[in-house]
């Protein structure tokens, strides 16, 4: 055993370990190199810069558009890239082997071409290998001979086309041409600005890495919003809510939260505020091409379905849309701008929460009922709905029950008489528009935003401004002397007037009208 054995068991990194094992801080020269680096895809044409068509090479290993730089050389005689000598005669043509997807490959172990891969032709041939399968096959047994075509050859025609250990011949920026085309600089320069950012090198991630980044990137936006519009709602007498955030008890029970000493109300959203206000009934006229009907809307005991019902009625979102389904005996559904019964959208975008049971203890008890239809479940409201013909109670507990038919019924009886083919309707029934009658969800809003206007200090000072009578105008006393509502001001200002008139306008005022001495009376 020798006496030195340990003597590189230390106890800390020397600078080389750091540098090459550890990933610590390379030397300027490497950072350089890597910052200026800007490498050619080896299926690119080192001239024309876009993947080539006939592939070809010239002896010192760089790979060409055949056609390119064929045309290329009649008129210069040097390599666009390194700028040494190159004639026609040089160029020559490889035979790449495919696999099924089109990805280049050696001819003899399938094995892929990658950038990791050392790429080399035997010009006799063209054939393009693996330099591994060139050494085993050739090189190792001496069987100087191409392994496909037994084309002879010598170890010093092999050209290599890729290496990586030296990729400067894939060095855009190194190339002759590259140098003389200022058009070619500056868009080099724009790739090498925007491979700068971090997005960049999102697209060399797996498919797994960059569906987790698209989730995270989406709870990101959303809890950005939702700061957002935290910061920006602020409690008030309408939306605090009569219990708290909770952010006390959560501060003193996780370490996770911010510690808050502190118990602010919670505030409500604004749907809520709104709806409290609402205390009246809605009504719709919905004109068809069999007649009207008249529909009046329990805005109360289903304000959500409702809100959402109206402001489509409001916005023309049911214009021109027809009743896609009928079943005898049942009832009719439409609401679905595509008429296929698979489309429709509410107002937030989103499906939203049957309103059963509880202000809501309206059912399918009778003709002319409306009704949410939706795809089942407790959430999958959107836009479409149903009027039924007769008493349904099967549909009790399953559907949003939200208005009836209170006049038009001779309207209904024409639609249910429409003859069917399953559950389609041979004729063709539309709703041509809806006409809003009332709207209580709008007088809530209105209401609400004269609430908050009247509570604000603008406002107390507007109400306190148009309230104000004749007896509120006191006149104000400057002084207990006589004189004593006359403001000092105006009496000083005209006082200074009086100082300010010139010695001379006094003269010319005090001078008399006849200059000439009195002697008689003929001058009167």
């Amino acid at each position: 055993m020798g006496k030195k054995q340990h003597q590189k068991d230390k106890l800390y990194l020397t600078t080389q370990e750091w540098q090459h094992e550890f990933g610590g801080h390379k030397n300027s020269q490497s950072k350089k190199r890597k910052v200026d680096f800007k490498r050619l895809p080896f299926s690119h044409c080192s001239l024309s810069l876009v993947p080539y068509t006939i592939p070809s090479c010239c002896p010192e290993g760089y790979l060409f558009d055949y056609e390119t730089i064929i045309n290329y050389l009649k008129d210069n005689k040097v390599n666009p890239c390194s700028g040494k000598k190159l004639s026609m005669k040089d160029i020559v043509k490889l035979n790449f082997t495919k696999d099924k997807k089109g990805n280049s490959i050696d001819p003899v172990k399938y094995k892929p071409f990658t950038e990791n891969s050392t790429i080399a032709c035997i010009p006799q041939s063209g054939n393009v290998y693996d330099l591994e399968t060139i050494q085993e096959l050739s090189f190792k047994t001496g069987w100087m001979k191409d392994p496909q075509t037994d084309v002879p050859f010598q170890k010093k025609d092999v050209i290599i086309l890729q290496d990586p250990k030296s990729l400067e011949k894939f060095n855009i920026e190194g190339f002759l041409h590259v140098k003389n085309d200022e058009k070619k600089w500056q868009v080099i320069e724009e790739e090498k600005n925007i491979s700068n950012k971090a997005d960049y090198y999102l697209n060399s991630v797996s498919c797994e890495a960059q569906e987790t980044l698209k989730e995270l990137e989406k709870e990101f936006s959303t809890n950005k919003s939702l700061v957002s519009n935290s910061s920006i709602q602020v409690a008030d007498k309408f939306n605090s809510a009569n219990y708290s955030q909770g952010k006390v008890a959560a501060g003193f029970t996780s370490t996770a939260c911010d510690p808050v000493t502190e118990n602010k109300a919670a505030i409500l959203d604004d749907d809520t505020v709104k709806y409290k206000l609402v205390t009246s009934n809605g009504y719709v006229k919905v004109l068809t091409n069999f007649g009207h009907l008249n529909i009046e809307l329990y805005c109360k005991a289903a304000p959500k379905t409702c809100e959402n019902f109206i402001t489509h009625c409001s916005n023309g979102y049911y214009d021109n849309t027809i009743f896609h389904r009928l079943i005898k005996y049942s009832l009719i559904q439409g609401g679905d701008p595509t008429g296929t019964g698979k489309g429709g959208e509410s107002i937030w975008g989103k499906p939203f929460k049957n309103e059963i049971g509880g202000d809501n203890g309206y059912i399918h008890n009778e003709r002319g009922m409306l009704s949410m239809a939706n795809k089942g479940g407790d959430c999958s409201n959107q836009s479409q709905f149903f009027i039924t013909f007769r008493a349904t109670p099967s549909l009790n507990g399953k559907h949003t029950v939200f208005g009836k038919v209170v006049g038009g019924m001779a309207t209904l009886d024409a639609i249910e008489n429409v003859g069917t083919d399953g559950e389609t309707p041979t004729s063709v029934i539309k709703i041509l528009s809806i006409d809003v009658i009332k709207n209580p969800f709008k007088e809530a809003e209105e209401q609400l935003q004269k609430d908050r206007f009247e509570m604000s200090e603008e406002g107390k000072a507007y109400i306190a401004e148009k309230n104000q009578t004749f007896k509120d105008l006191h006149s104000k006393i400057y002084t207990d002397d006589v004189g004593k509502y006359i403001d000092p001001k105006l009496y000083q200002n005209m006082k200074r007037k009086q100082d300010d008139t010139s010695p001379i306008e006094a003269a010319k005022k005090k001078k008399n009208i006849h200059s000439k001495p009195f002697s008689d009376f003929s001058s009167w």
